[in-house]
């Protein structure tokens, strides 16, 4: 392993000499996720293994190239998890091994329980990683109370490897929940279930994660609202009553859903296997609307995907309703991403990612000049030319 690191290393050194574009790959299950893909490709996937677990203190370190899969097994033995459930996109155009640990951290995409429990950002720990200069650097460390300085660690989280290349990554876990129902309830509007979703987030409930989505293949389309009840067993056990109630209330034709059924749909919805993001036609892109979990039931002509509470939206729309869309997304308070093109590589649009203000688009051209001043990791991947967007 020392001597495929010291390759790597030797490799972004004659690159930056050079000038030389990279293309920083593992798995290759995102691929499609970002602006561009240029550059020599650097093949990753050799820097795999679990460096060290350990269980009681809720703490692992693995090589960036570790399979997703690999590290989420380790974990589910000794009854623990990453509770942020990072998207694995099995089916995707990449198989559930593709997913690397490394990805994860890149994407900064989290899964259903991400409003509940915080996404990627809050269990990175530290990182090592190789910068512009081919120099090896260590942020962050292996304990939890690590919070000395800025945590450098966190700004390589949904950076797409512009900024290095991650060789090692510490990561928070966490155990199990002892109990988890699923809830759900057809004919149930989204402004209605919004409103409980919204009302459900100020009360201290148990409540993990939530999916609104309307079913248009049968007639007329039915509205179906899942929720996901997780945690101590006395906890979820006294909150599926009163939701159930609240769900009926609501209109609803409410119901448990029995595990061995839900587990796999939130799985589906968590890799983007679900029927909705079977692409509906092929001029049709997968828009990602991140926005406050307050904010109302949007005004626009599409019928999206519901997640997070509230604060995620995904809608199927055509690339000419960028406008419309970054508008109504910004007036809501958040922003609006272009998530999968309808061609690779060829999205008719001026950024895959909502721009960014003038004084963020500064911060990313600084931290971009520290730590890769010759440009060579993943150019383009982010933003086209010189304008910053972020994820």
């Amino acid at each position: 392993m020392d001597s495929l690191l010291h390759q790597i290393t030797e490799r972004v050194r004659a690159a930056a000499a050079e000038r030389t574009p990279l293309r920083l790959r593992a798995g290759g299950s995102k691929d499609f996720y970002g602006q561009a893909l240029h550059g020599e490709l650097l093949d990753l996937s050799g820097l795999a293994g679990i460096l060290s677990y350990e269980p009681s203190e809720l703490v692992v370190t693995v090589r960036a190239g570790t399979p997703l899969g690999e590290l989420e097994t380790a974990l589910a033995q000794q009854g623990q998890c990453l509770a942020f459930e990072p998207p694995r996109f099995a089916g995707a155009g990449a198989s559930t091994a593709g997913a690397t640990v490394g990805g994860m951290v890149a994407a900064g995409l989290s899964g259903p329980a991400r409003a509940s429990v915080g996404g990627v950002r809050d269990y990175v720990l530290g990182v090592k990683l190789l910068n512009g200069r081919a120099e090896l650097l260590t942020f962050g460390g292996q304990v939890i109370k690590n919070v000395a300085g800025y945590d450098v660690s966190r700004l390589m989280v949904g950076a797409l490897g512009t900024l290095g290349v991650l060789t090692e990554i510490s990561l928070k876990v966490l155990p199990l929940a002892p109990a988890e129902v699923t809830l759900m309830a057809s004919n149930i509007t989204q402004p209605a279930a919004l409103a409980l979703l919204q009302r459900w987030g100020g009360q201290p409930l148990p409540l993990n994660a939530s999916c609104w989505v309307r079913d248009d293949s049968v007639s007329p389309a039915r509205d179906t609202l899942f929720v996901r009840l997780r945690g101590a067993a006395a906890a979820v056990a006294a909150a599926a009553p009163r939701l159930l109630a609240d769900l009926q209330a609501a209109g609803g034709d409410a119901a448990r859903l029995d595990n061995a059924q839900a587990g796999p749909d939130w799985d589906a919805c968590r890799d983007q296997t679900l029927p909705f993001f079977t692409p509906r036609a092929p001029d049709l892109g997968l828009w990602r609307l991140s926005l406050p979990a307050t904010a109302p039931a949007l005004a626009l002509p599409y019928a999206p995907l519901i997640e997070w509470h509230g604060g995620l939206r995904w809608l199927w729309a055509p690339l000419a309703a960028q406008t419309q869309l970054r508008q109504a997304a910004t007036e809501a308070g958040g922003n609006a991403t272009l998530f999968r093109a309808p061609q690779e590589g060829n999205t008719g649009a001026s950024a895959r990612f909502h721009p960014l203000s003038p004084v963020l688009v500064q911060i990313h051209q600084r931290l971009q000049a520290e730590f890769d001043p010759a440009g060579i990791f993943n150019p383009g991947r982010m933003y086209p030319d010189a304008n910053p967007t972020r994820p």
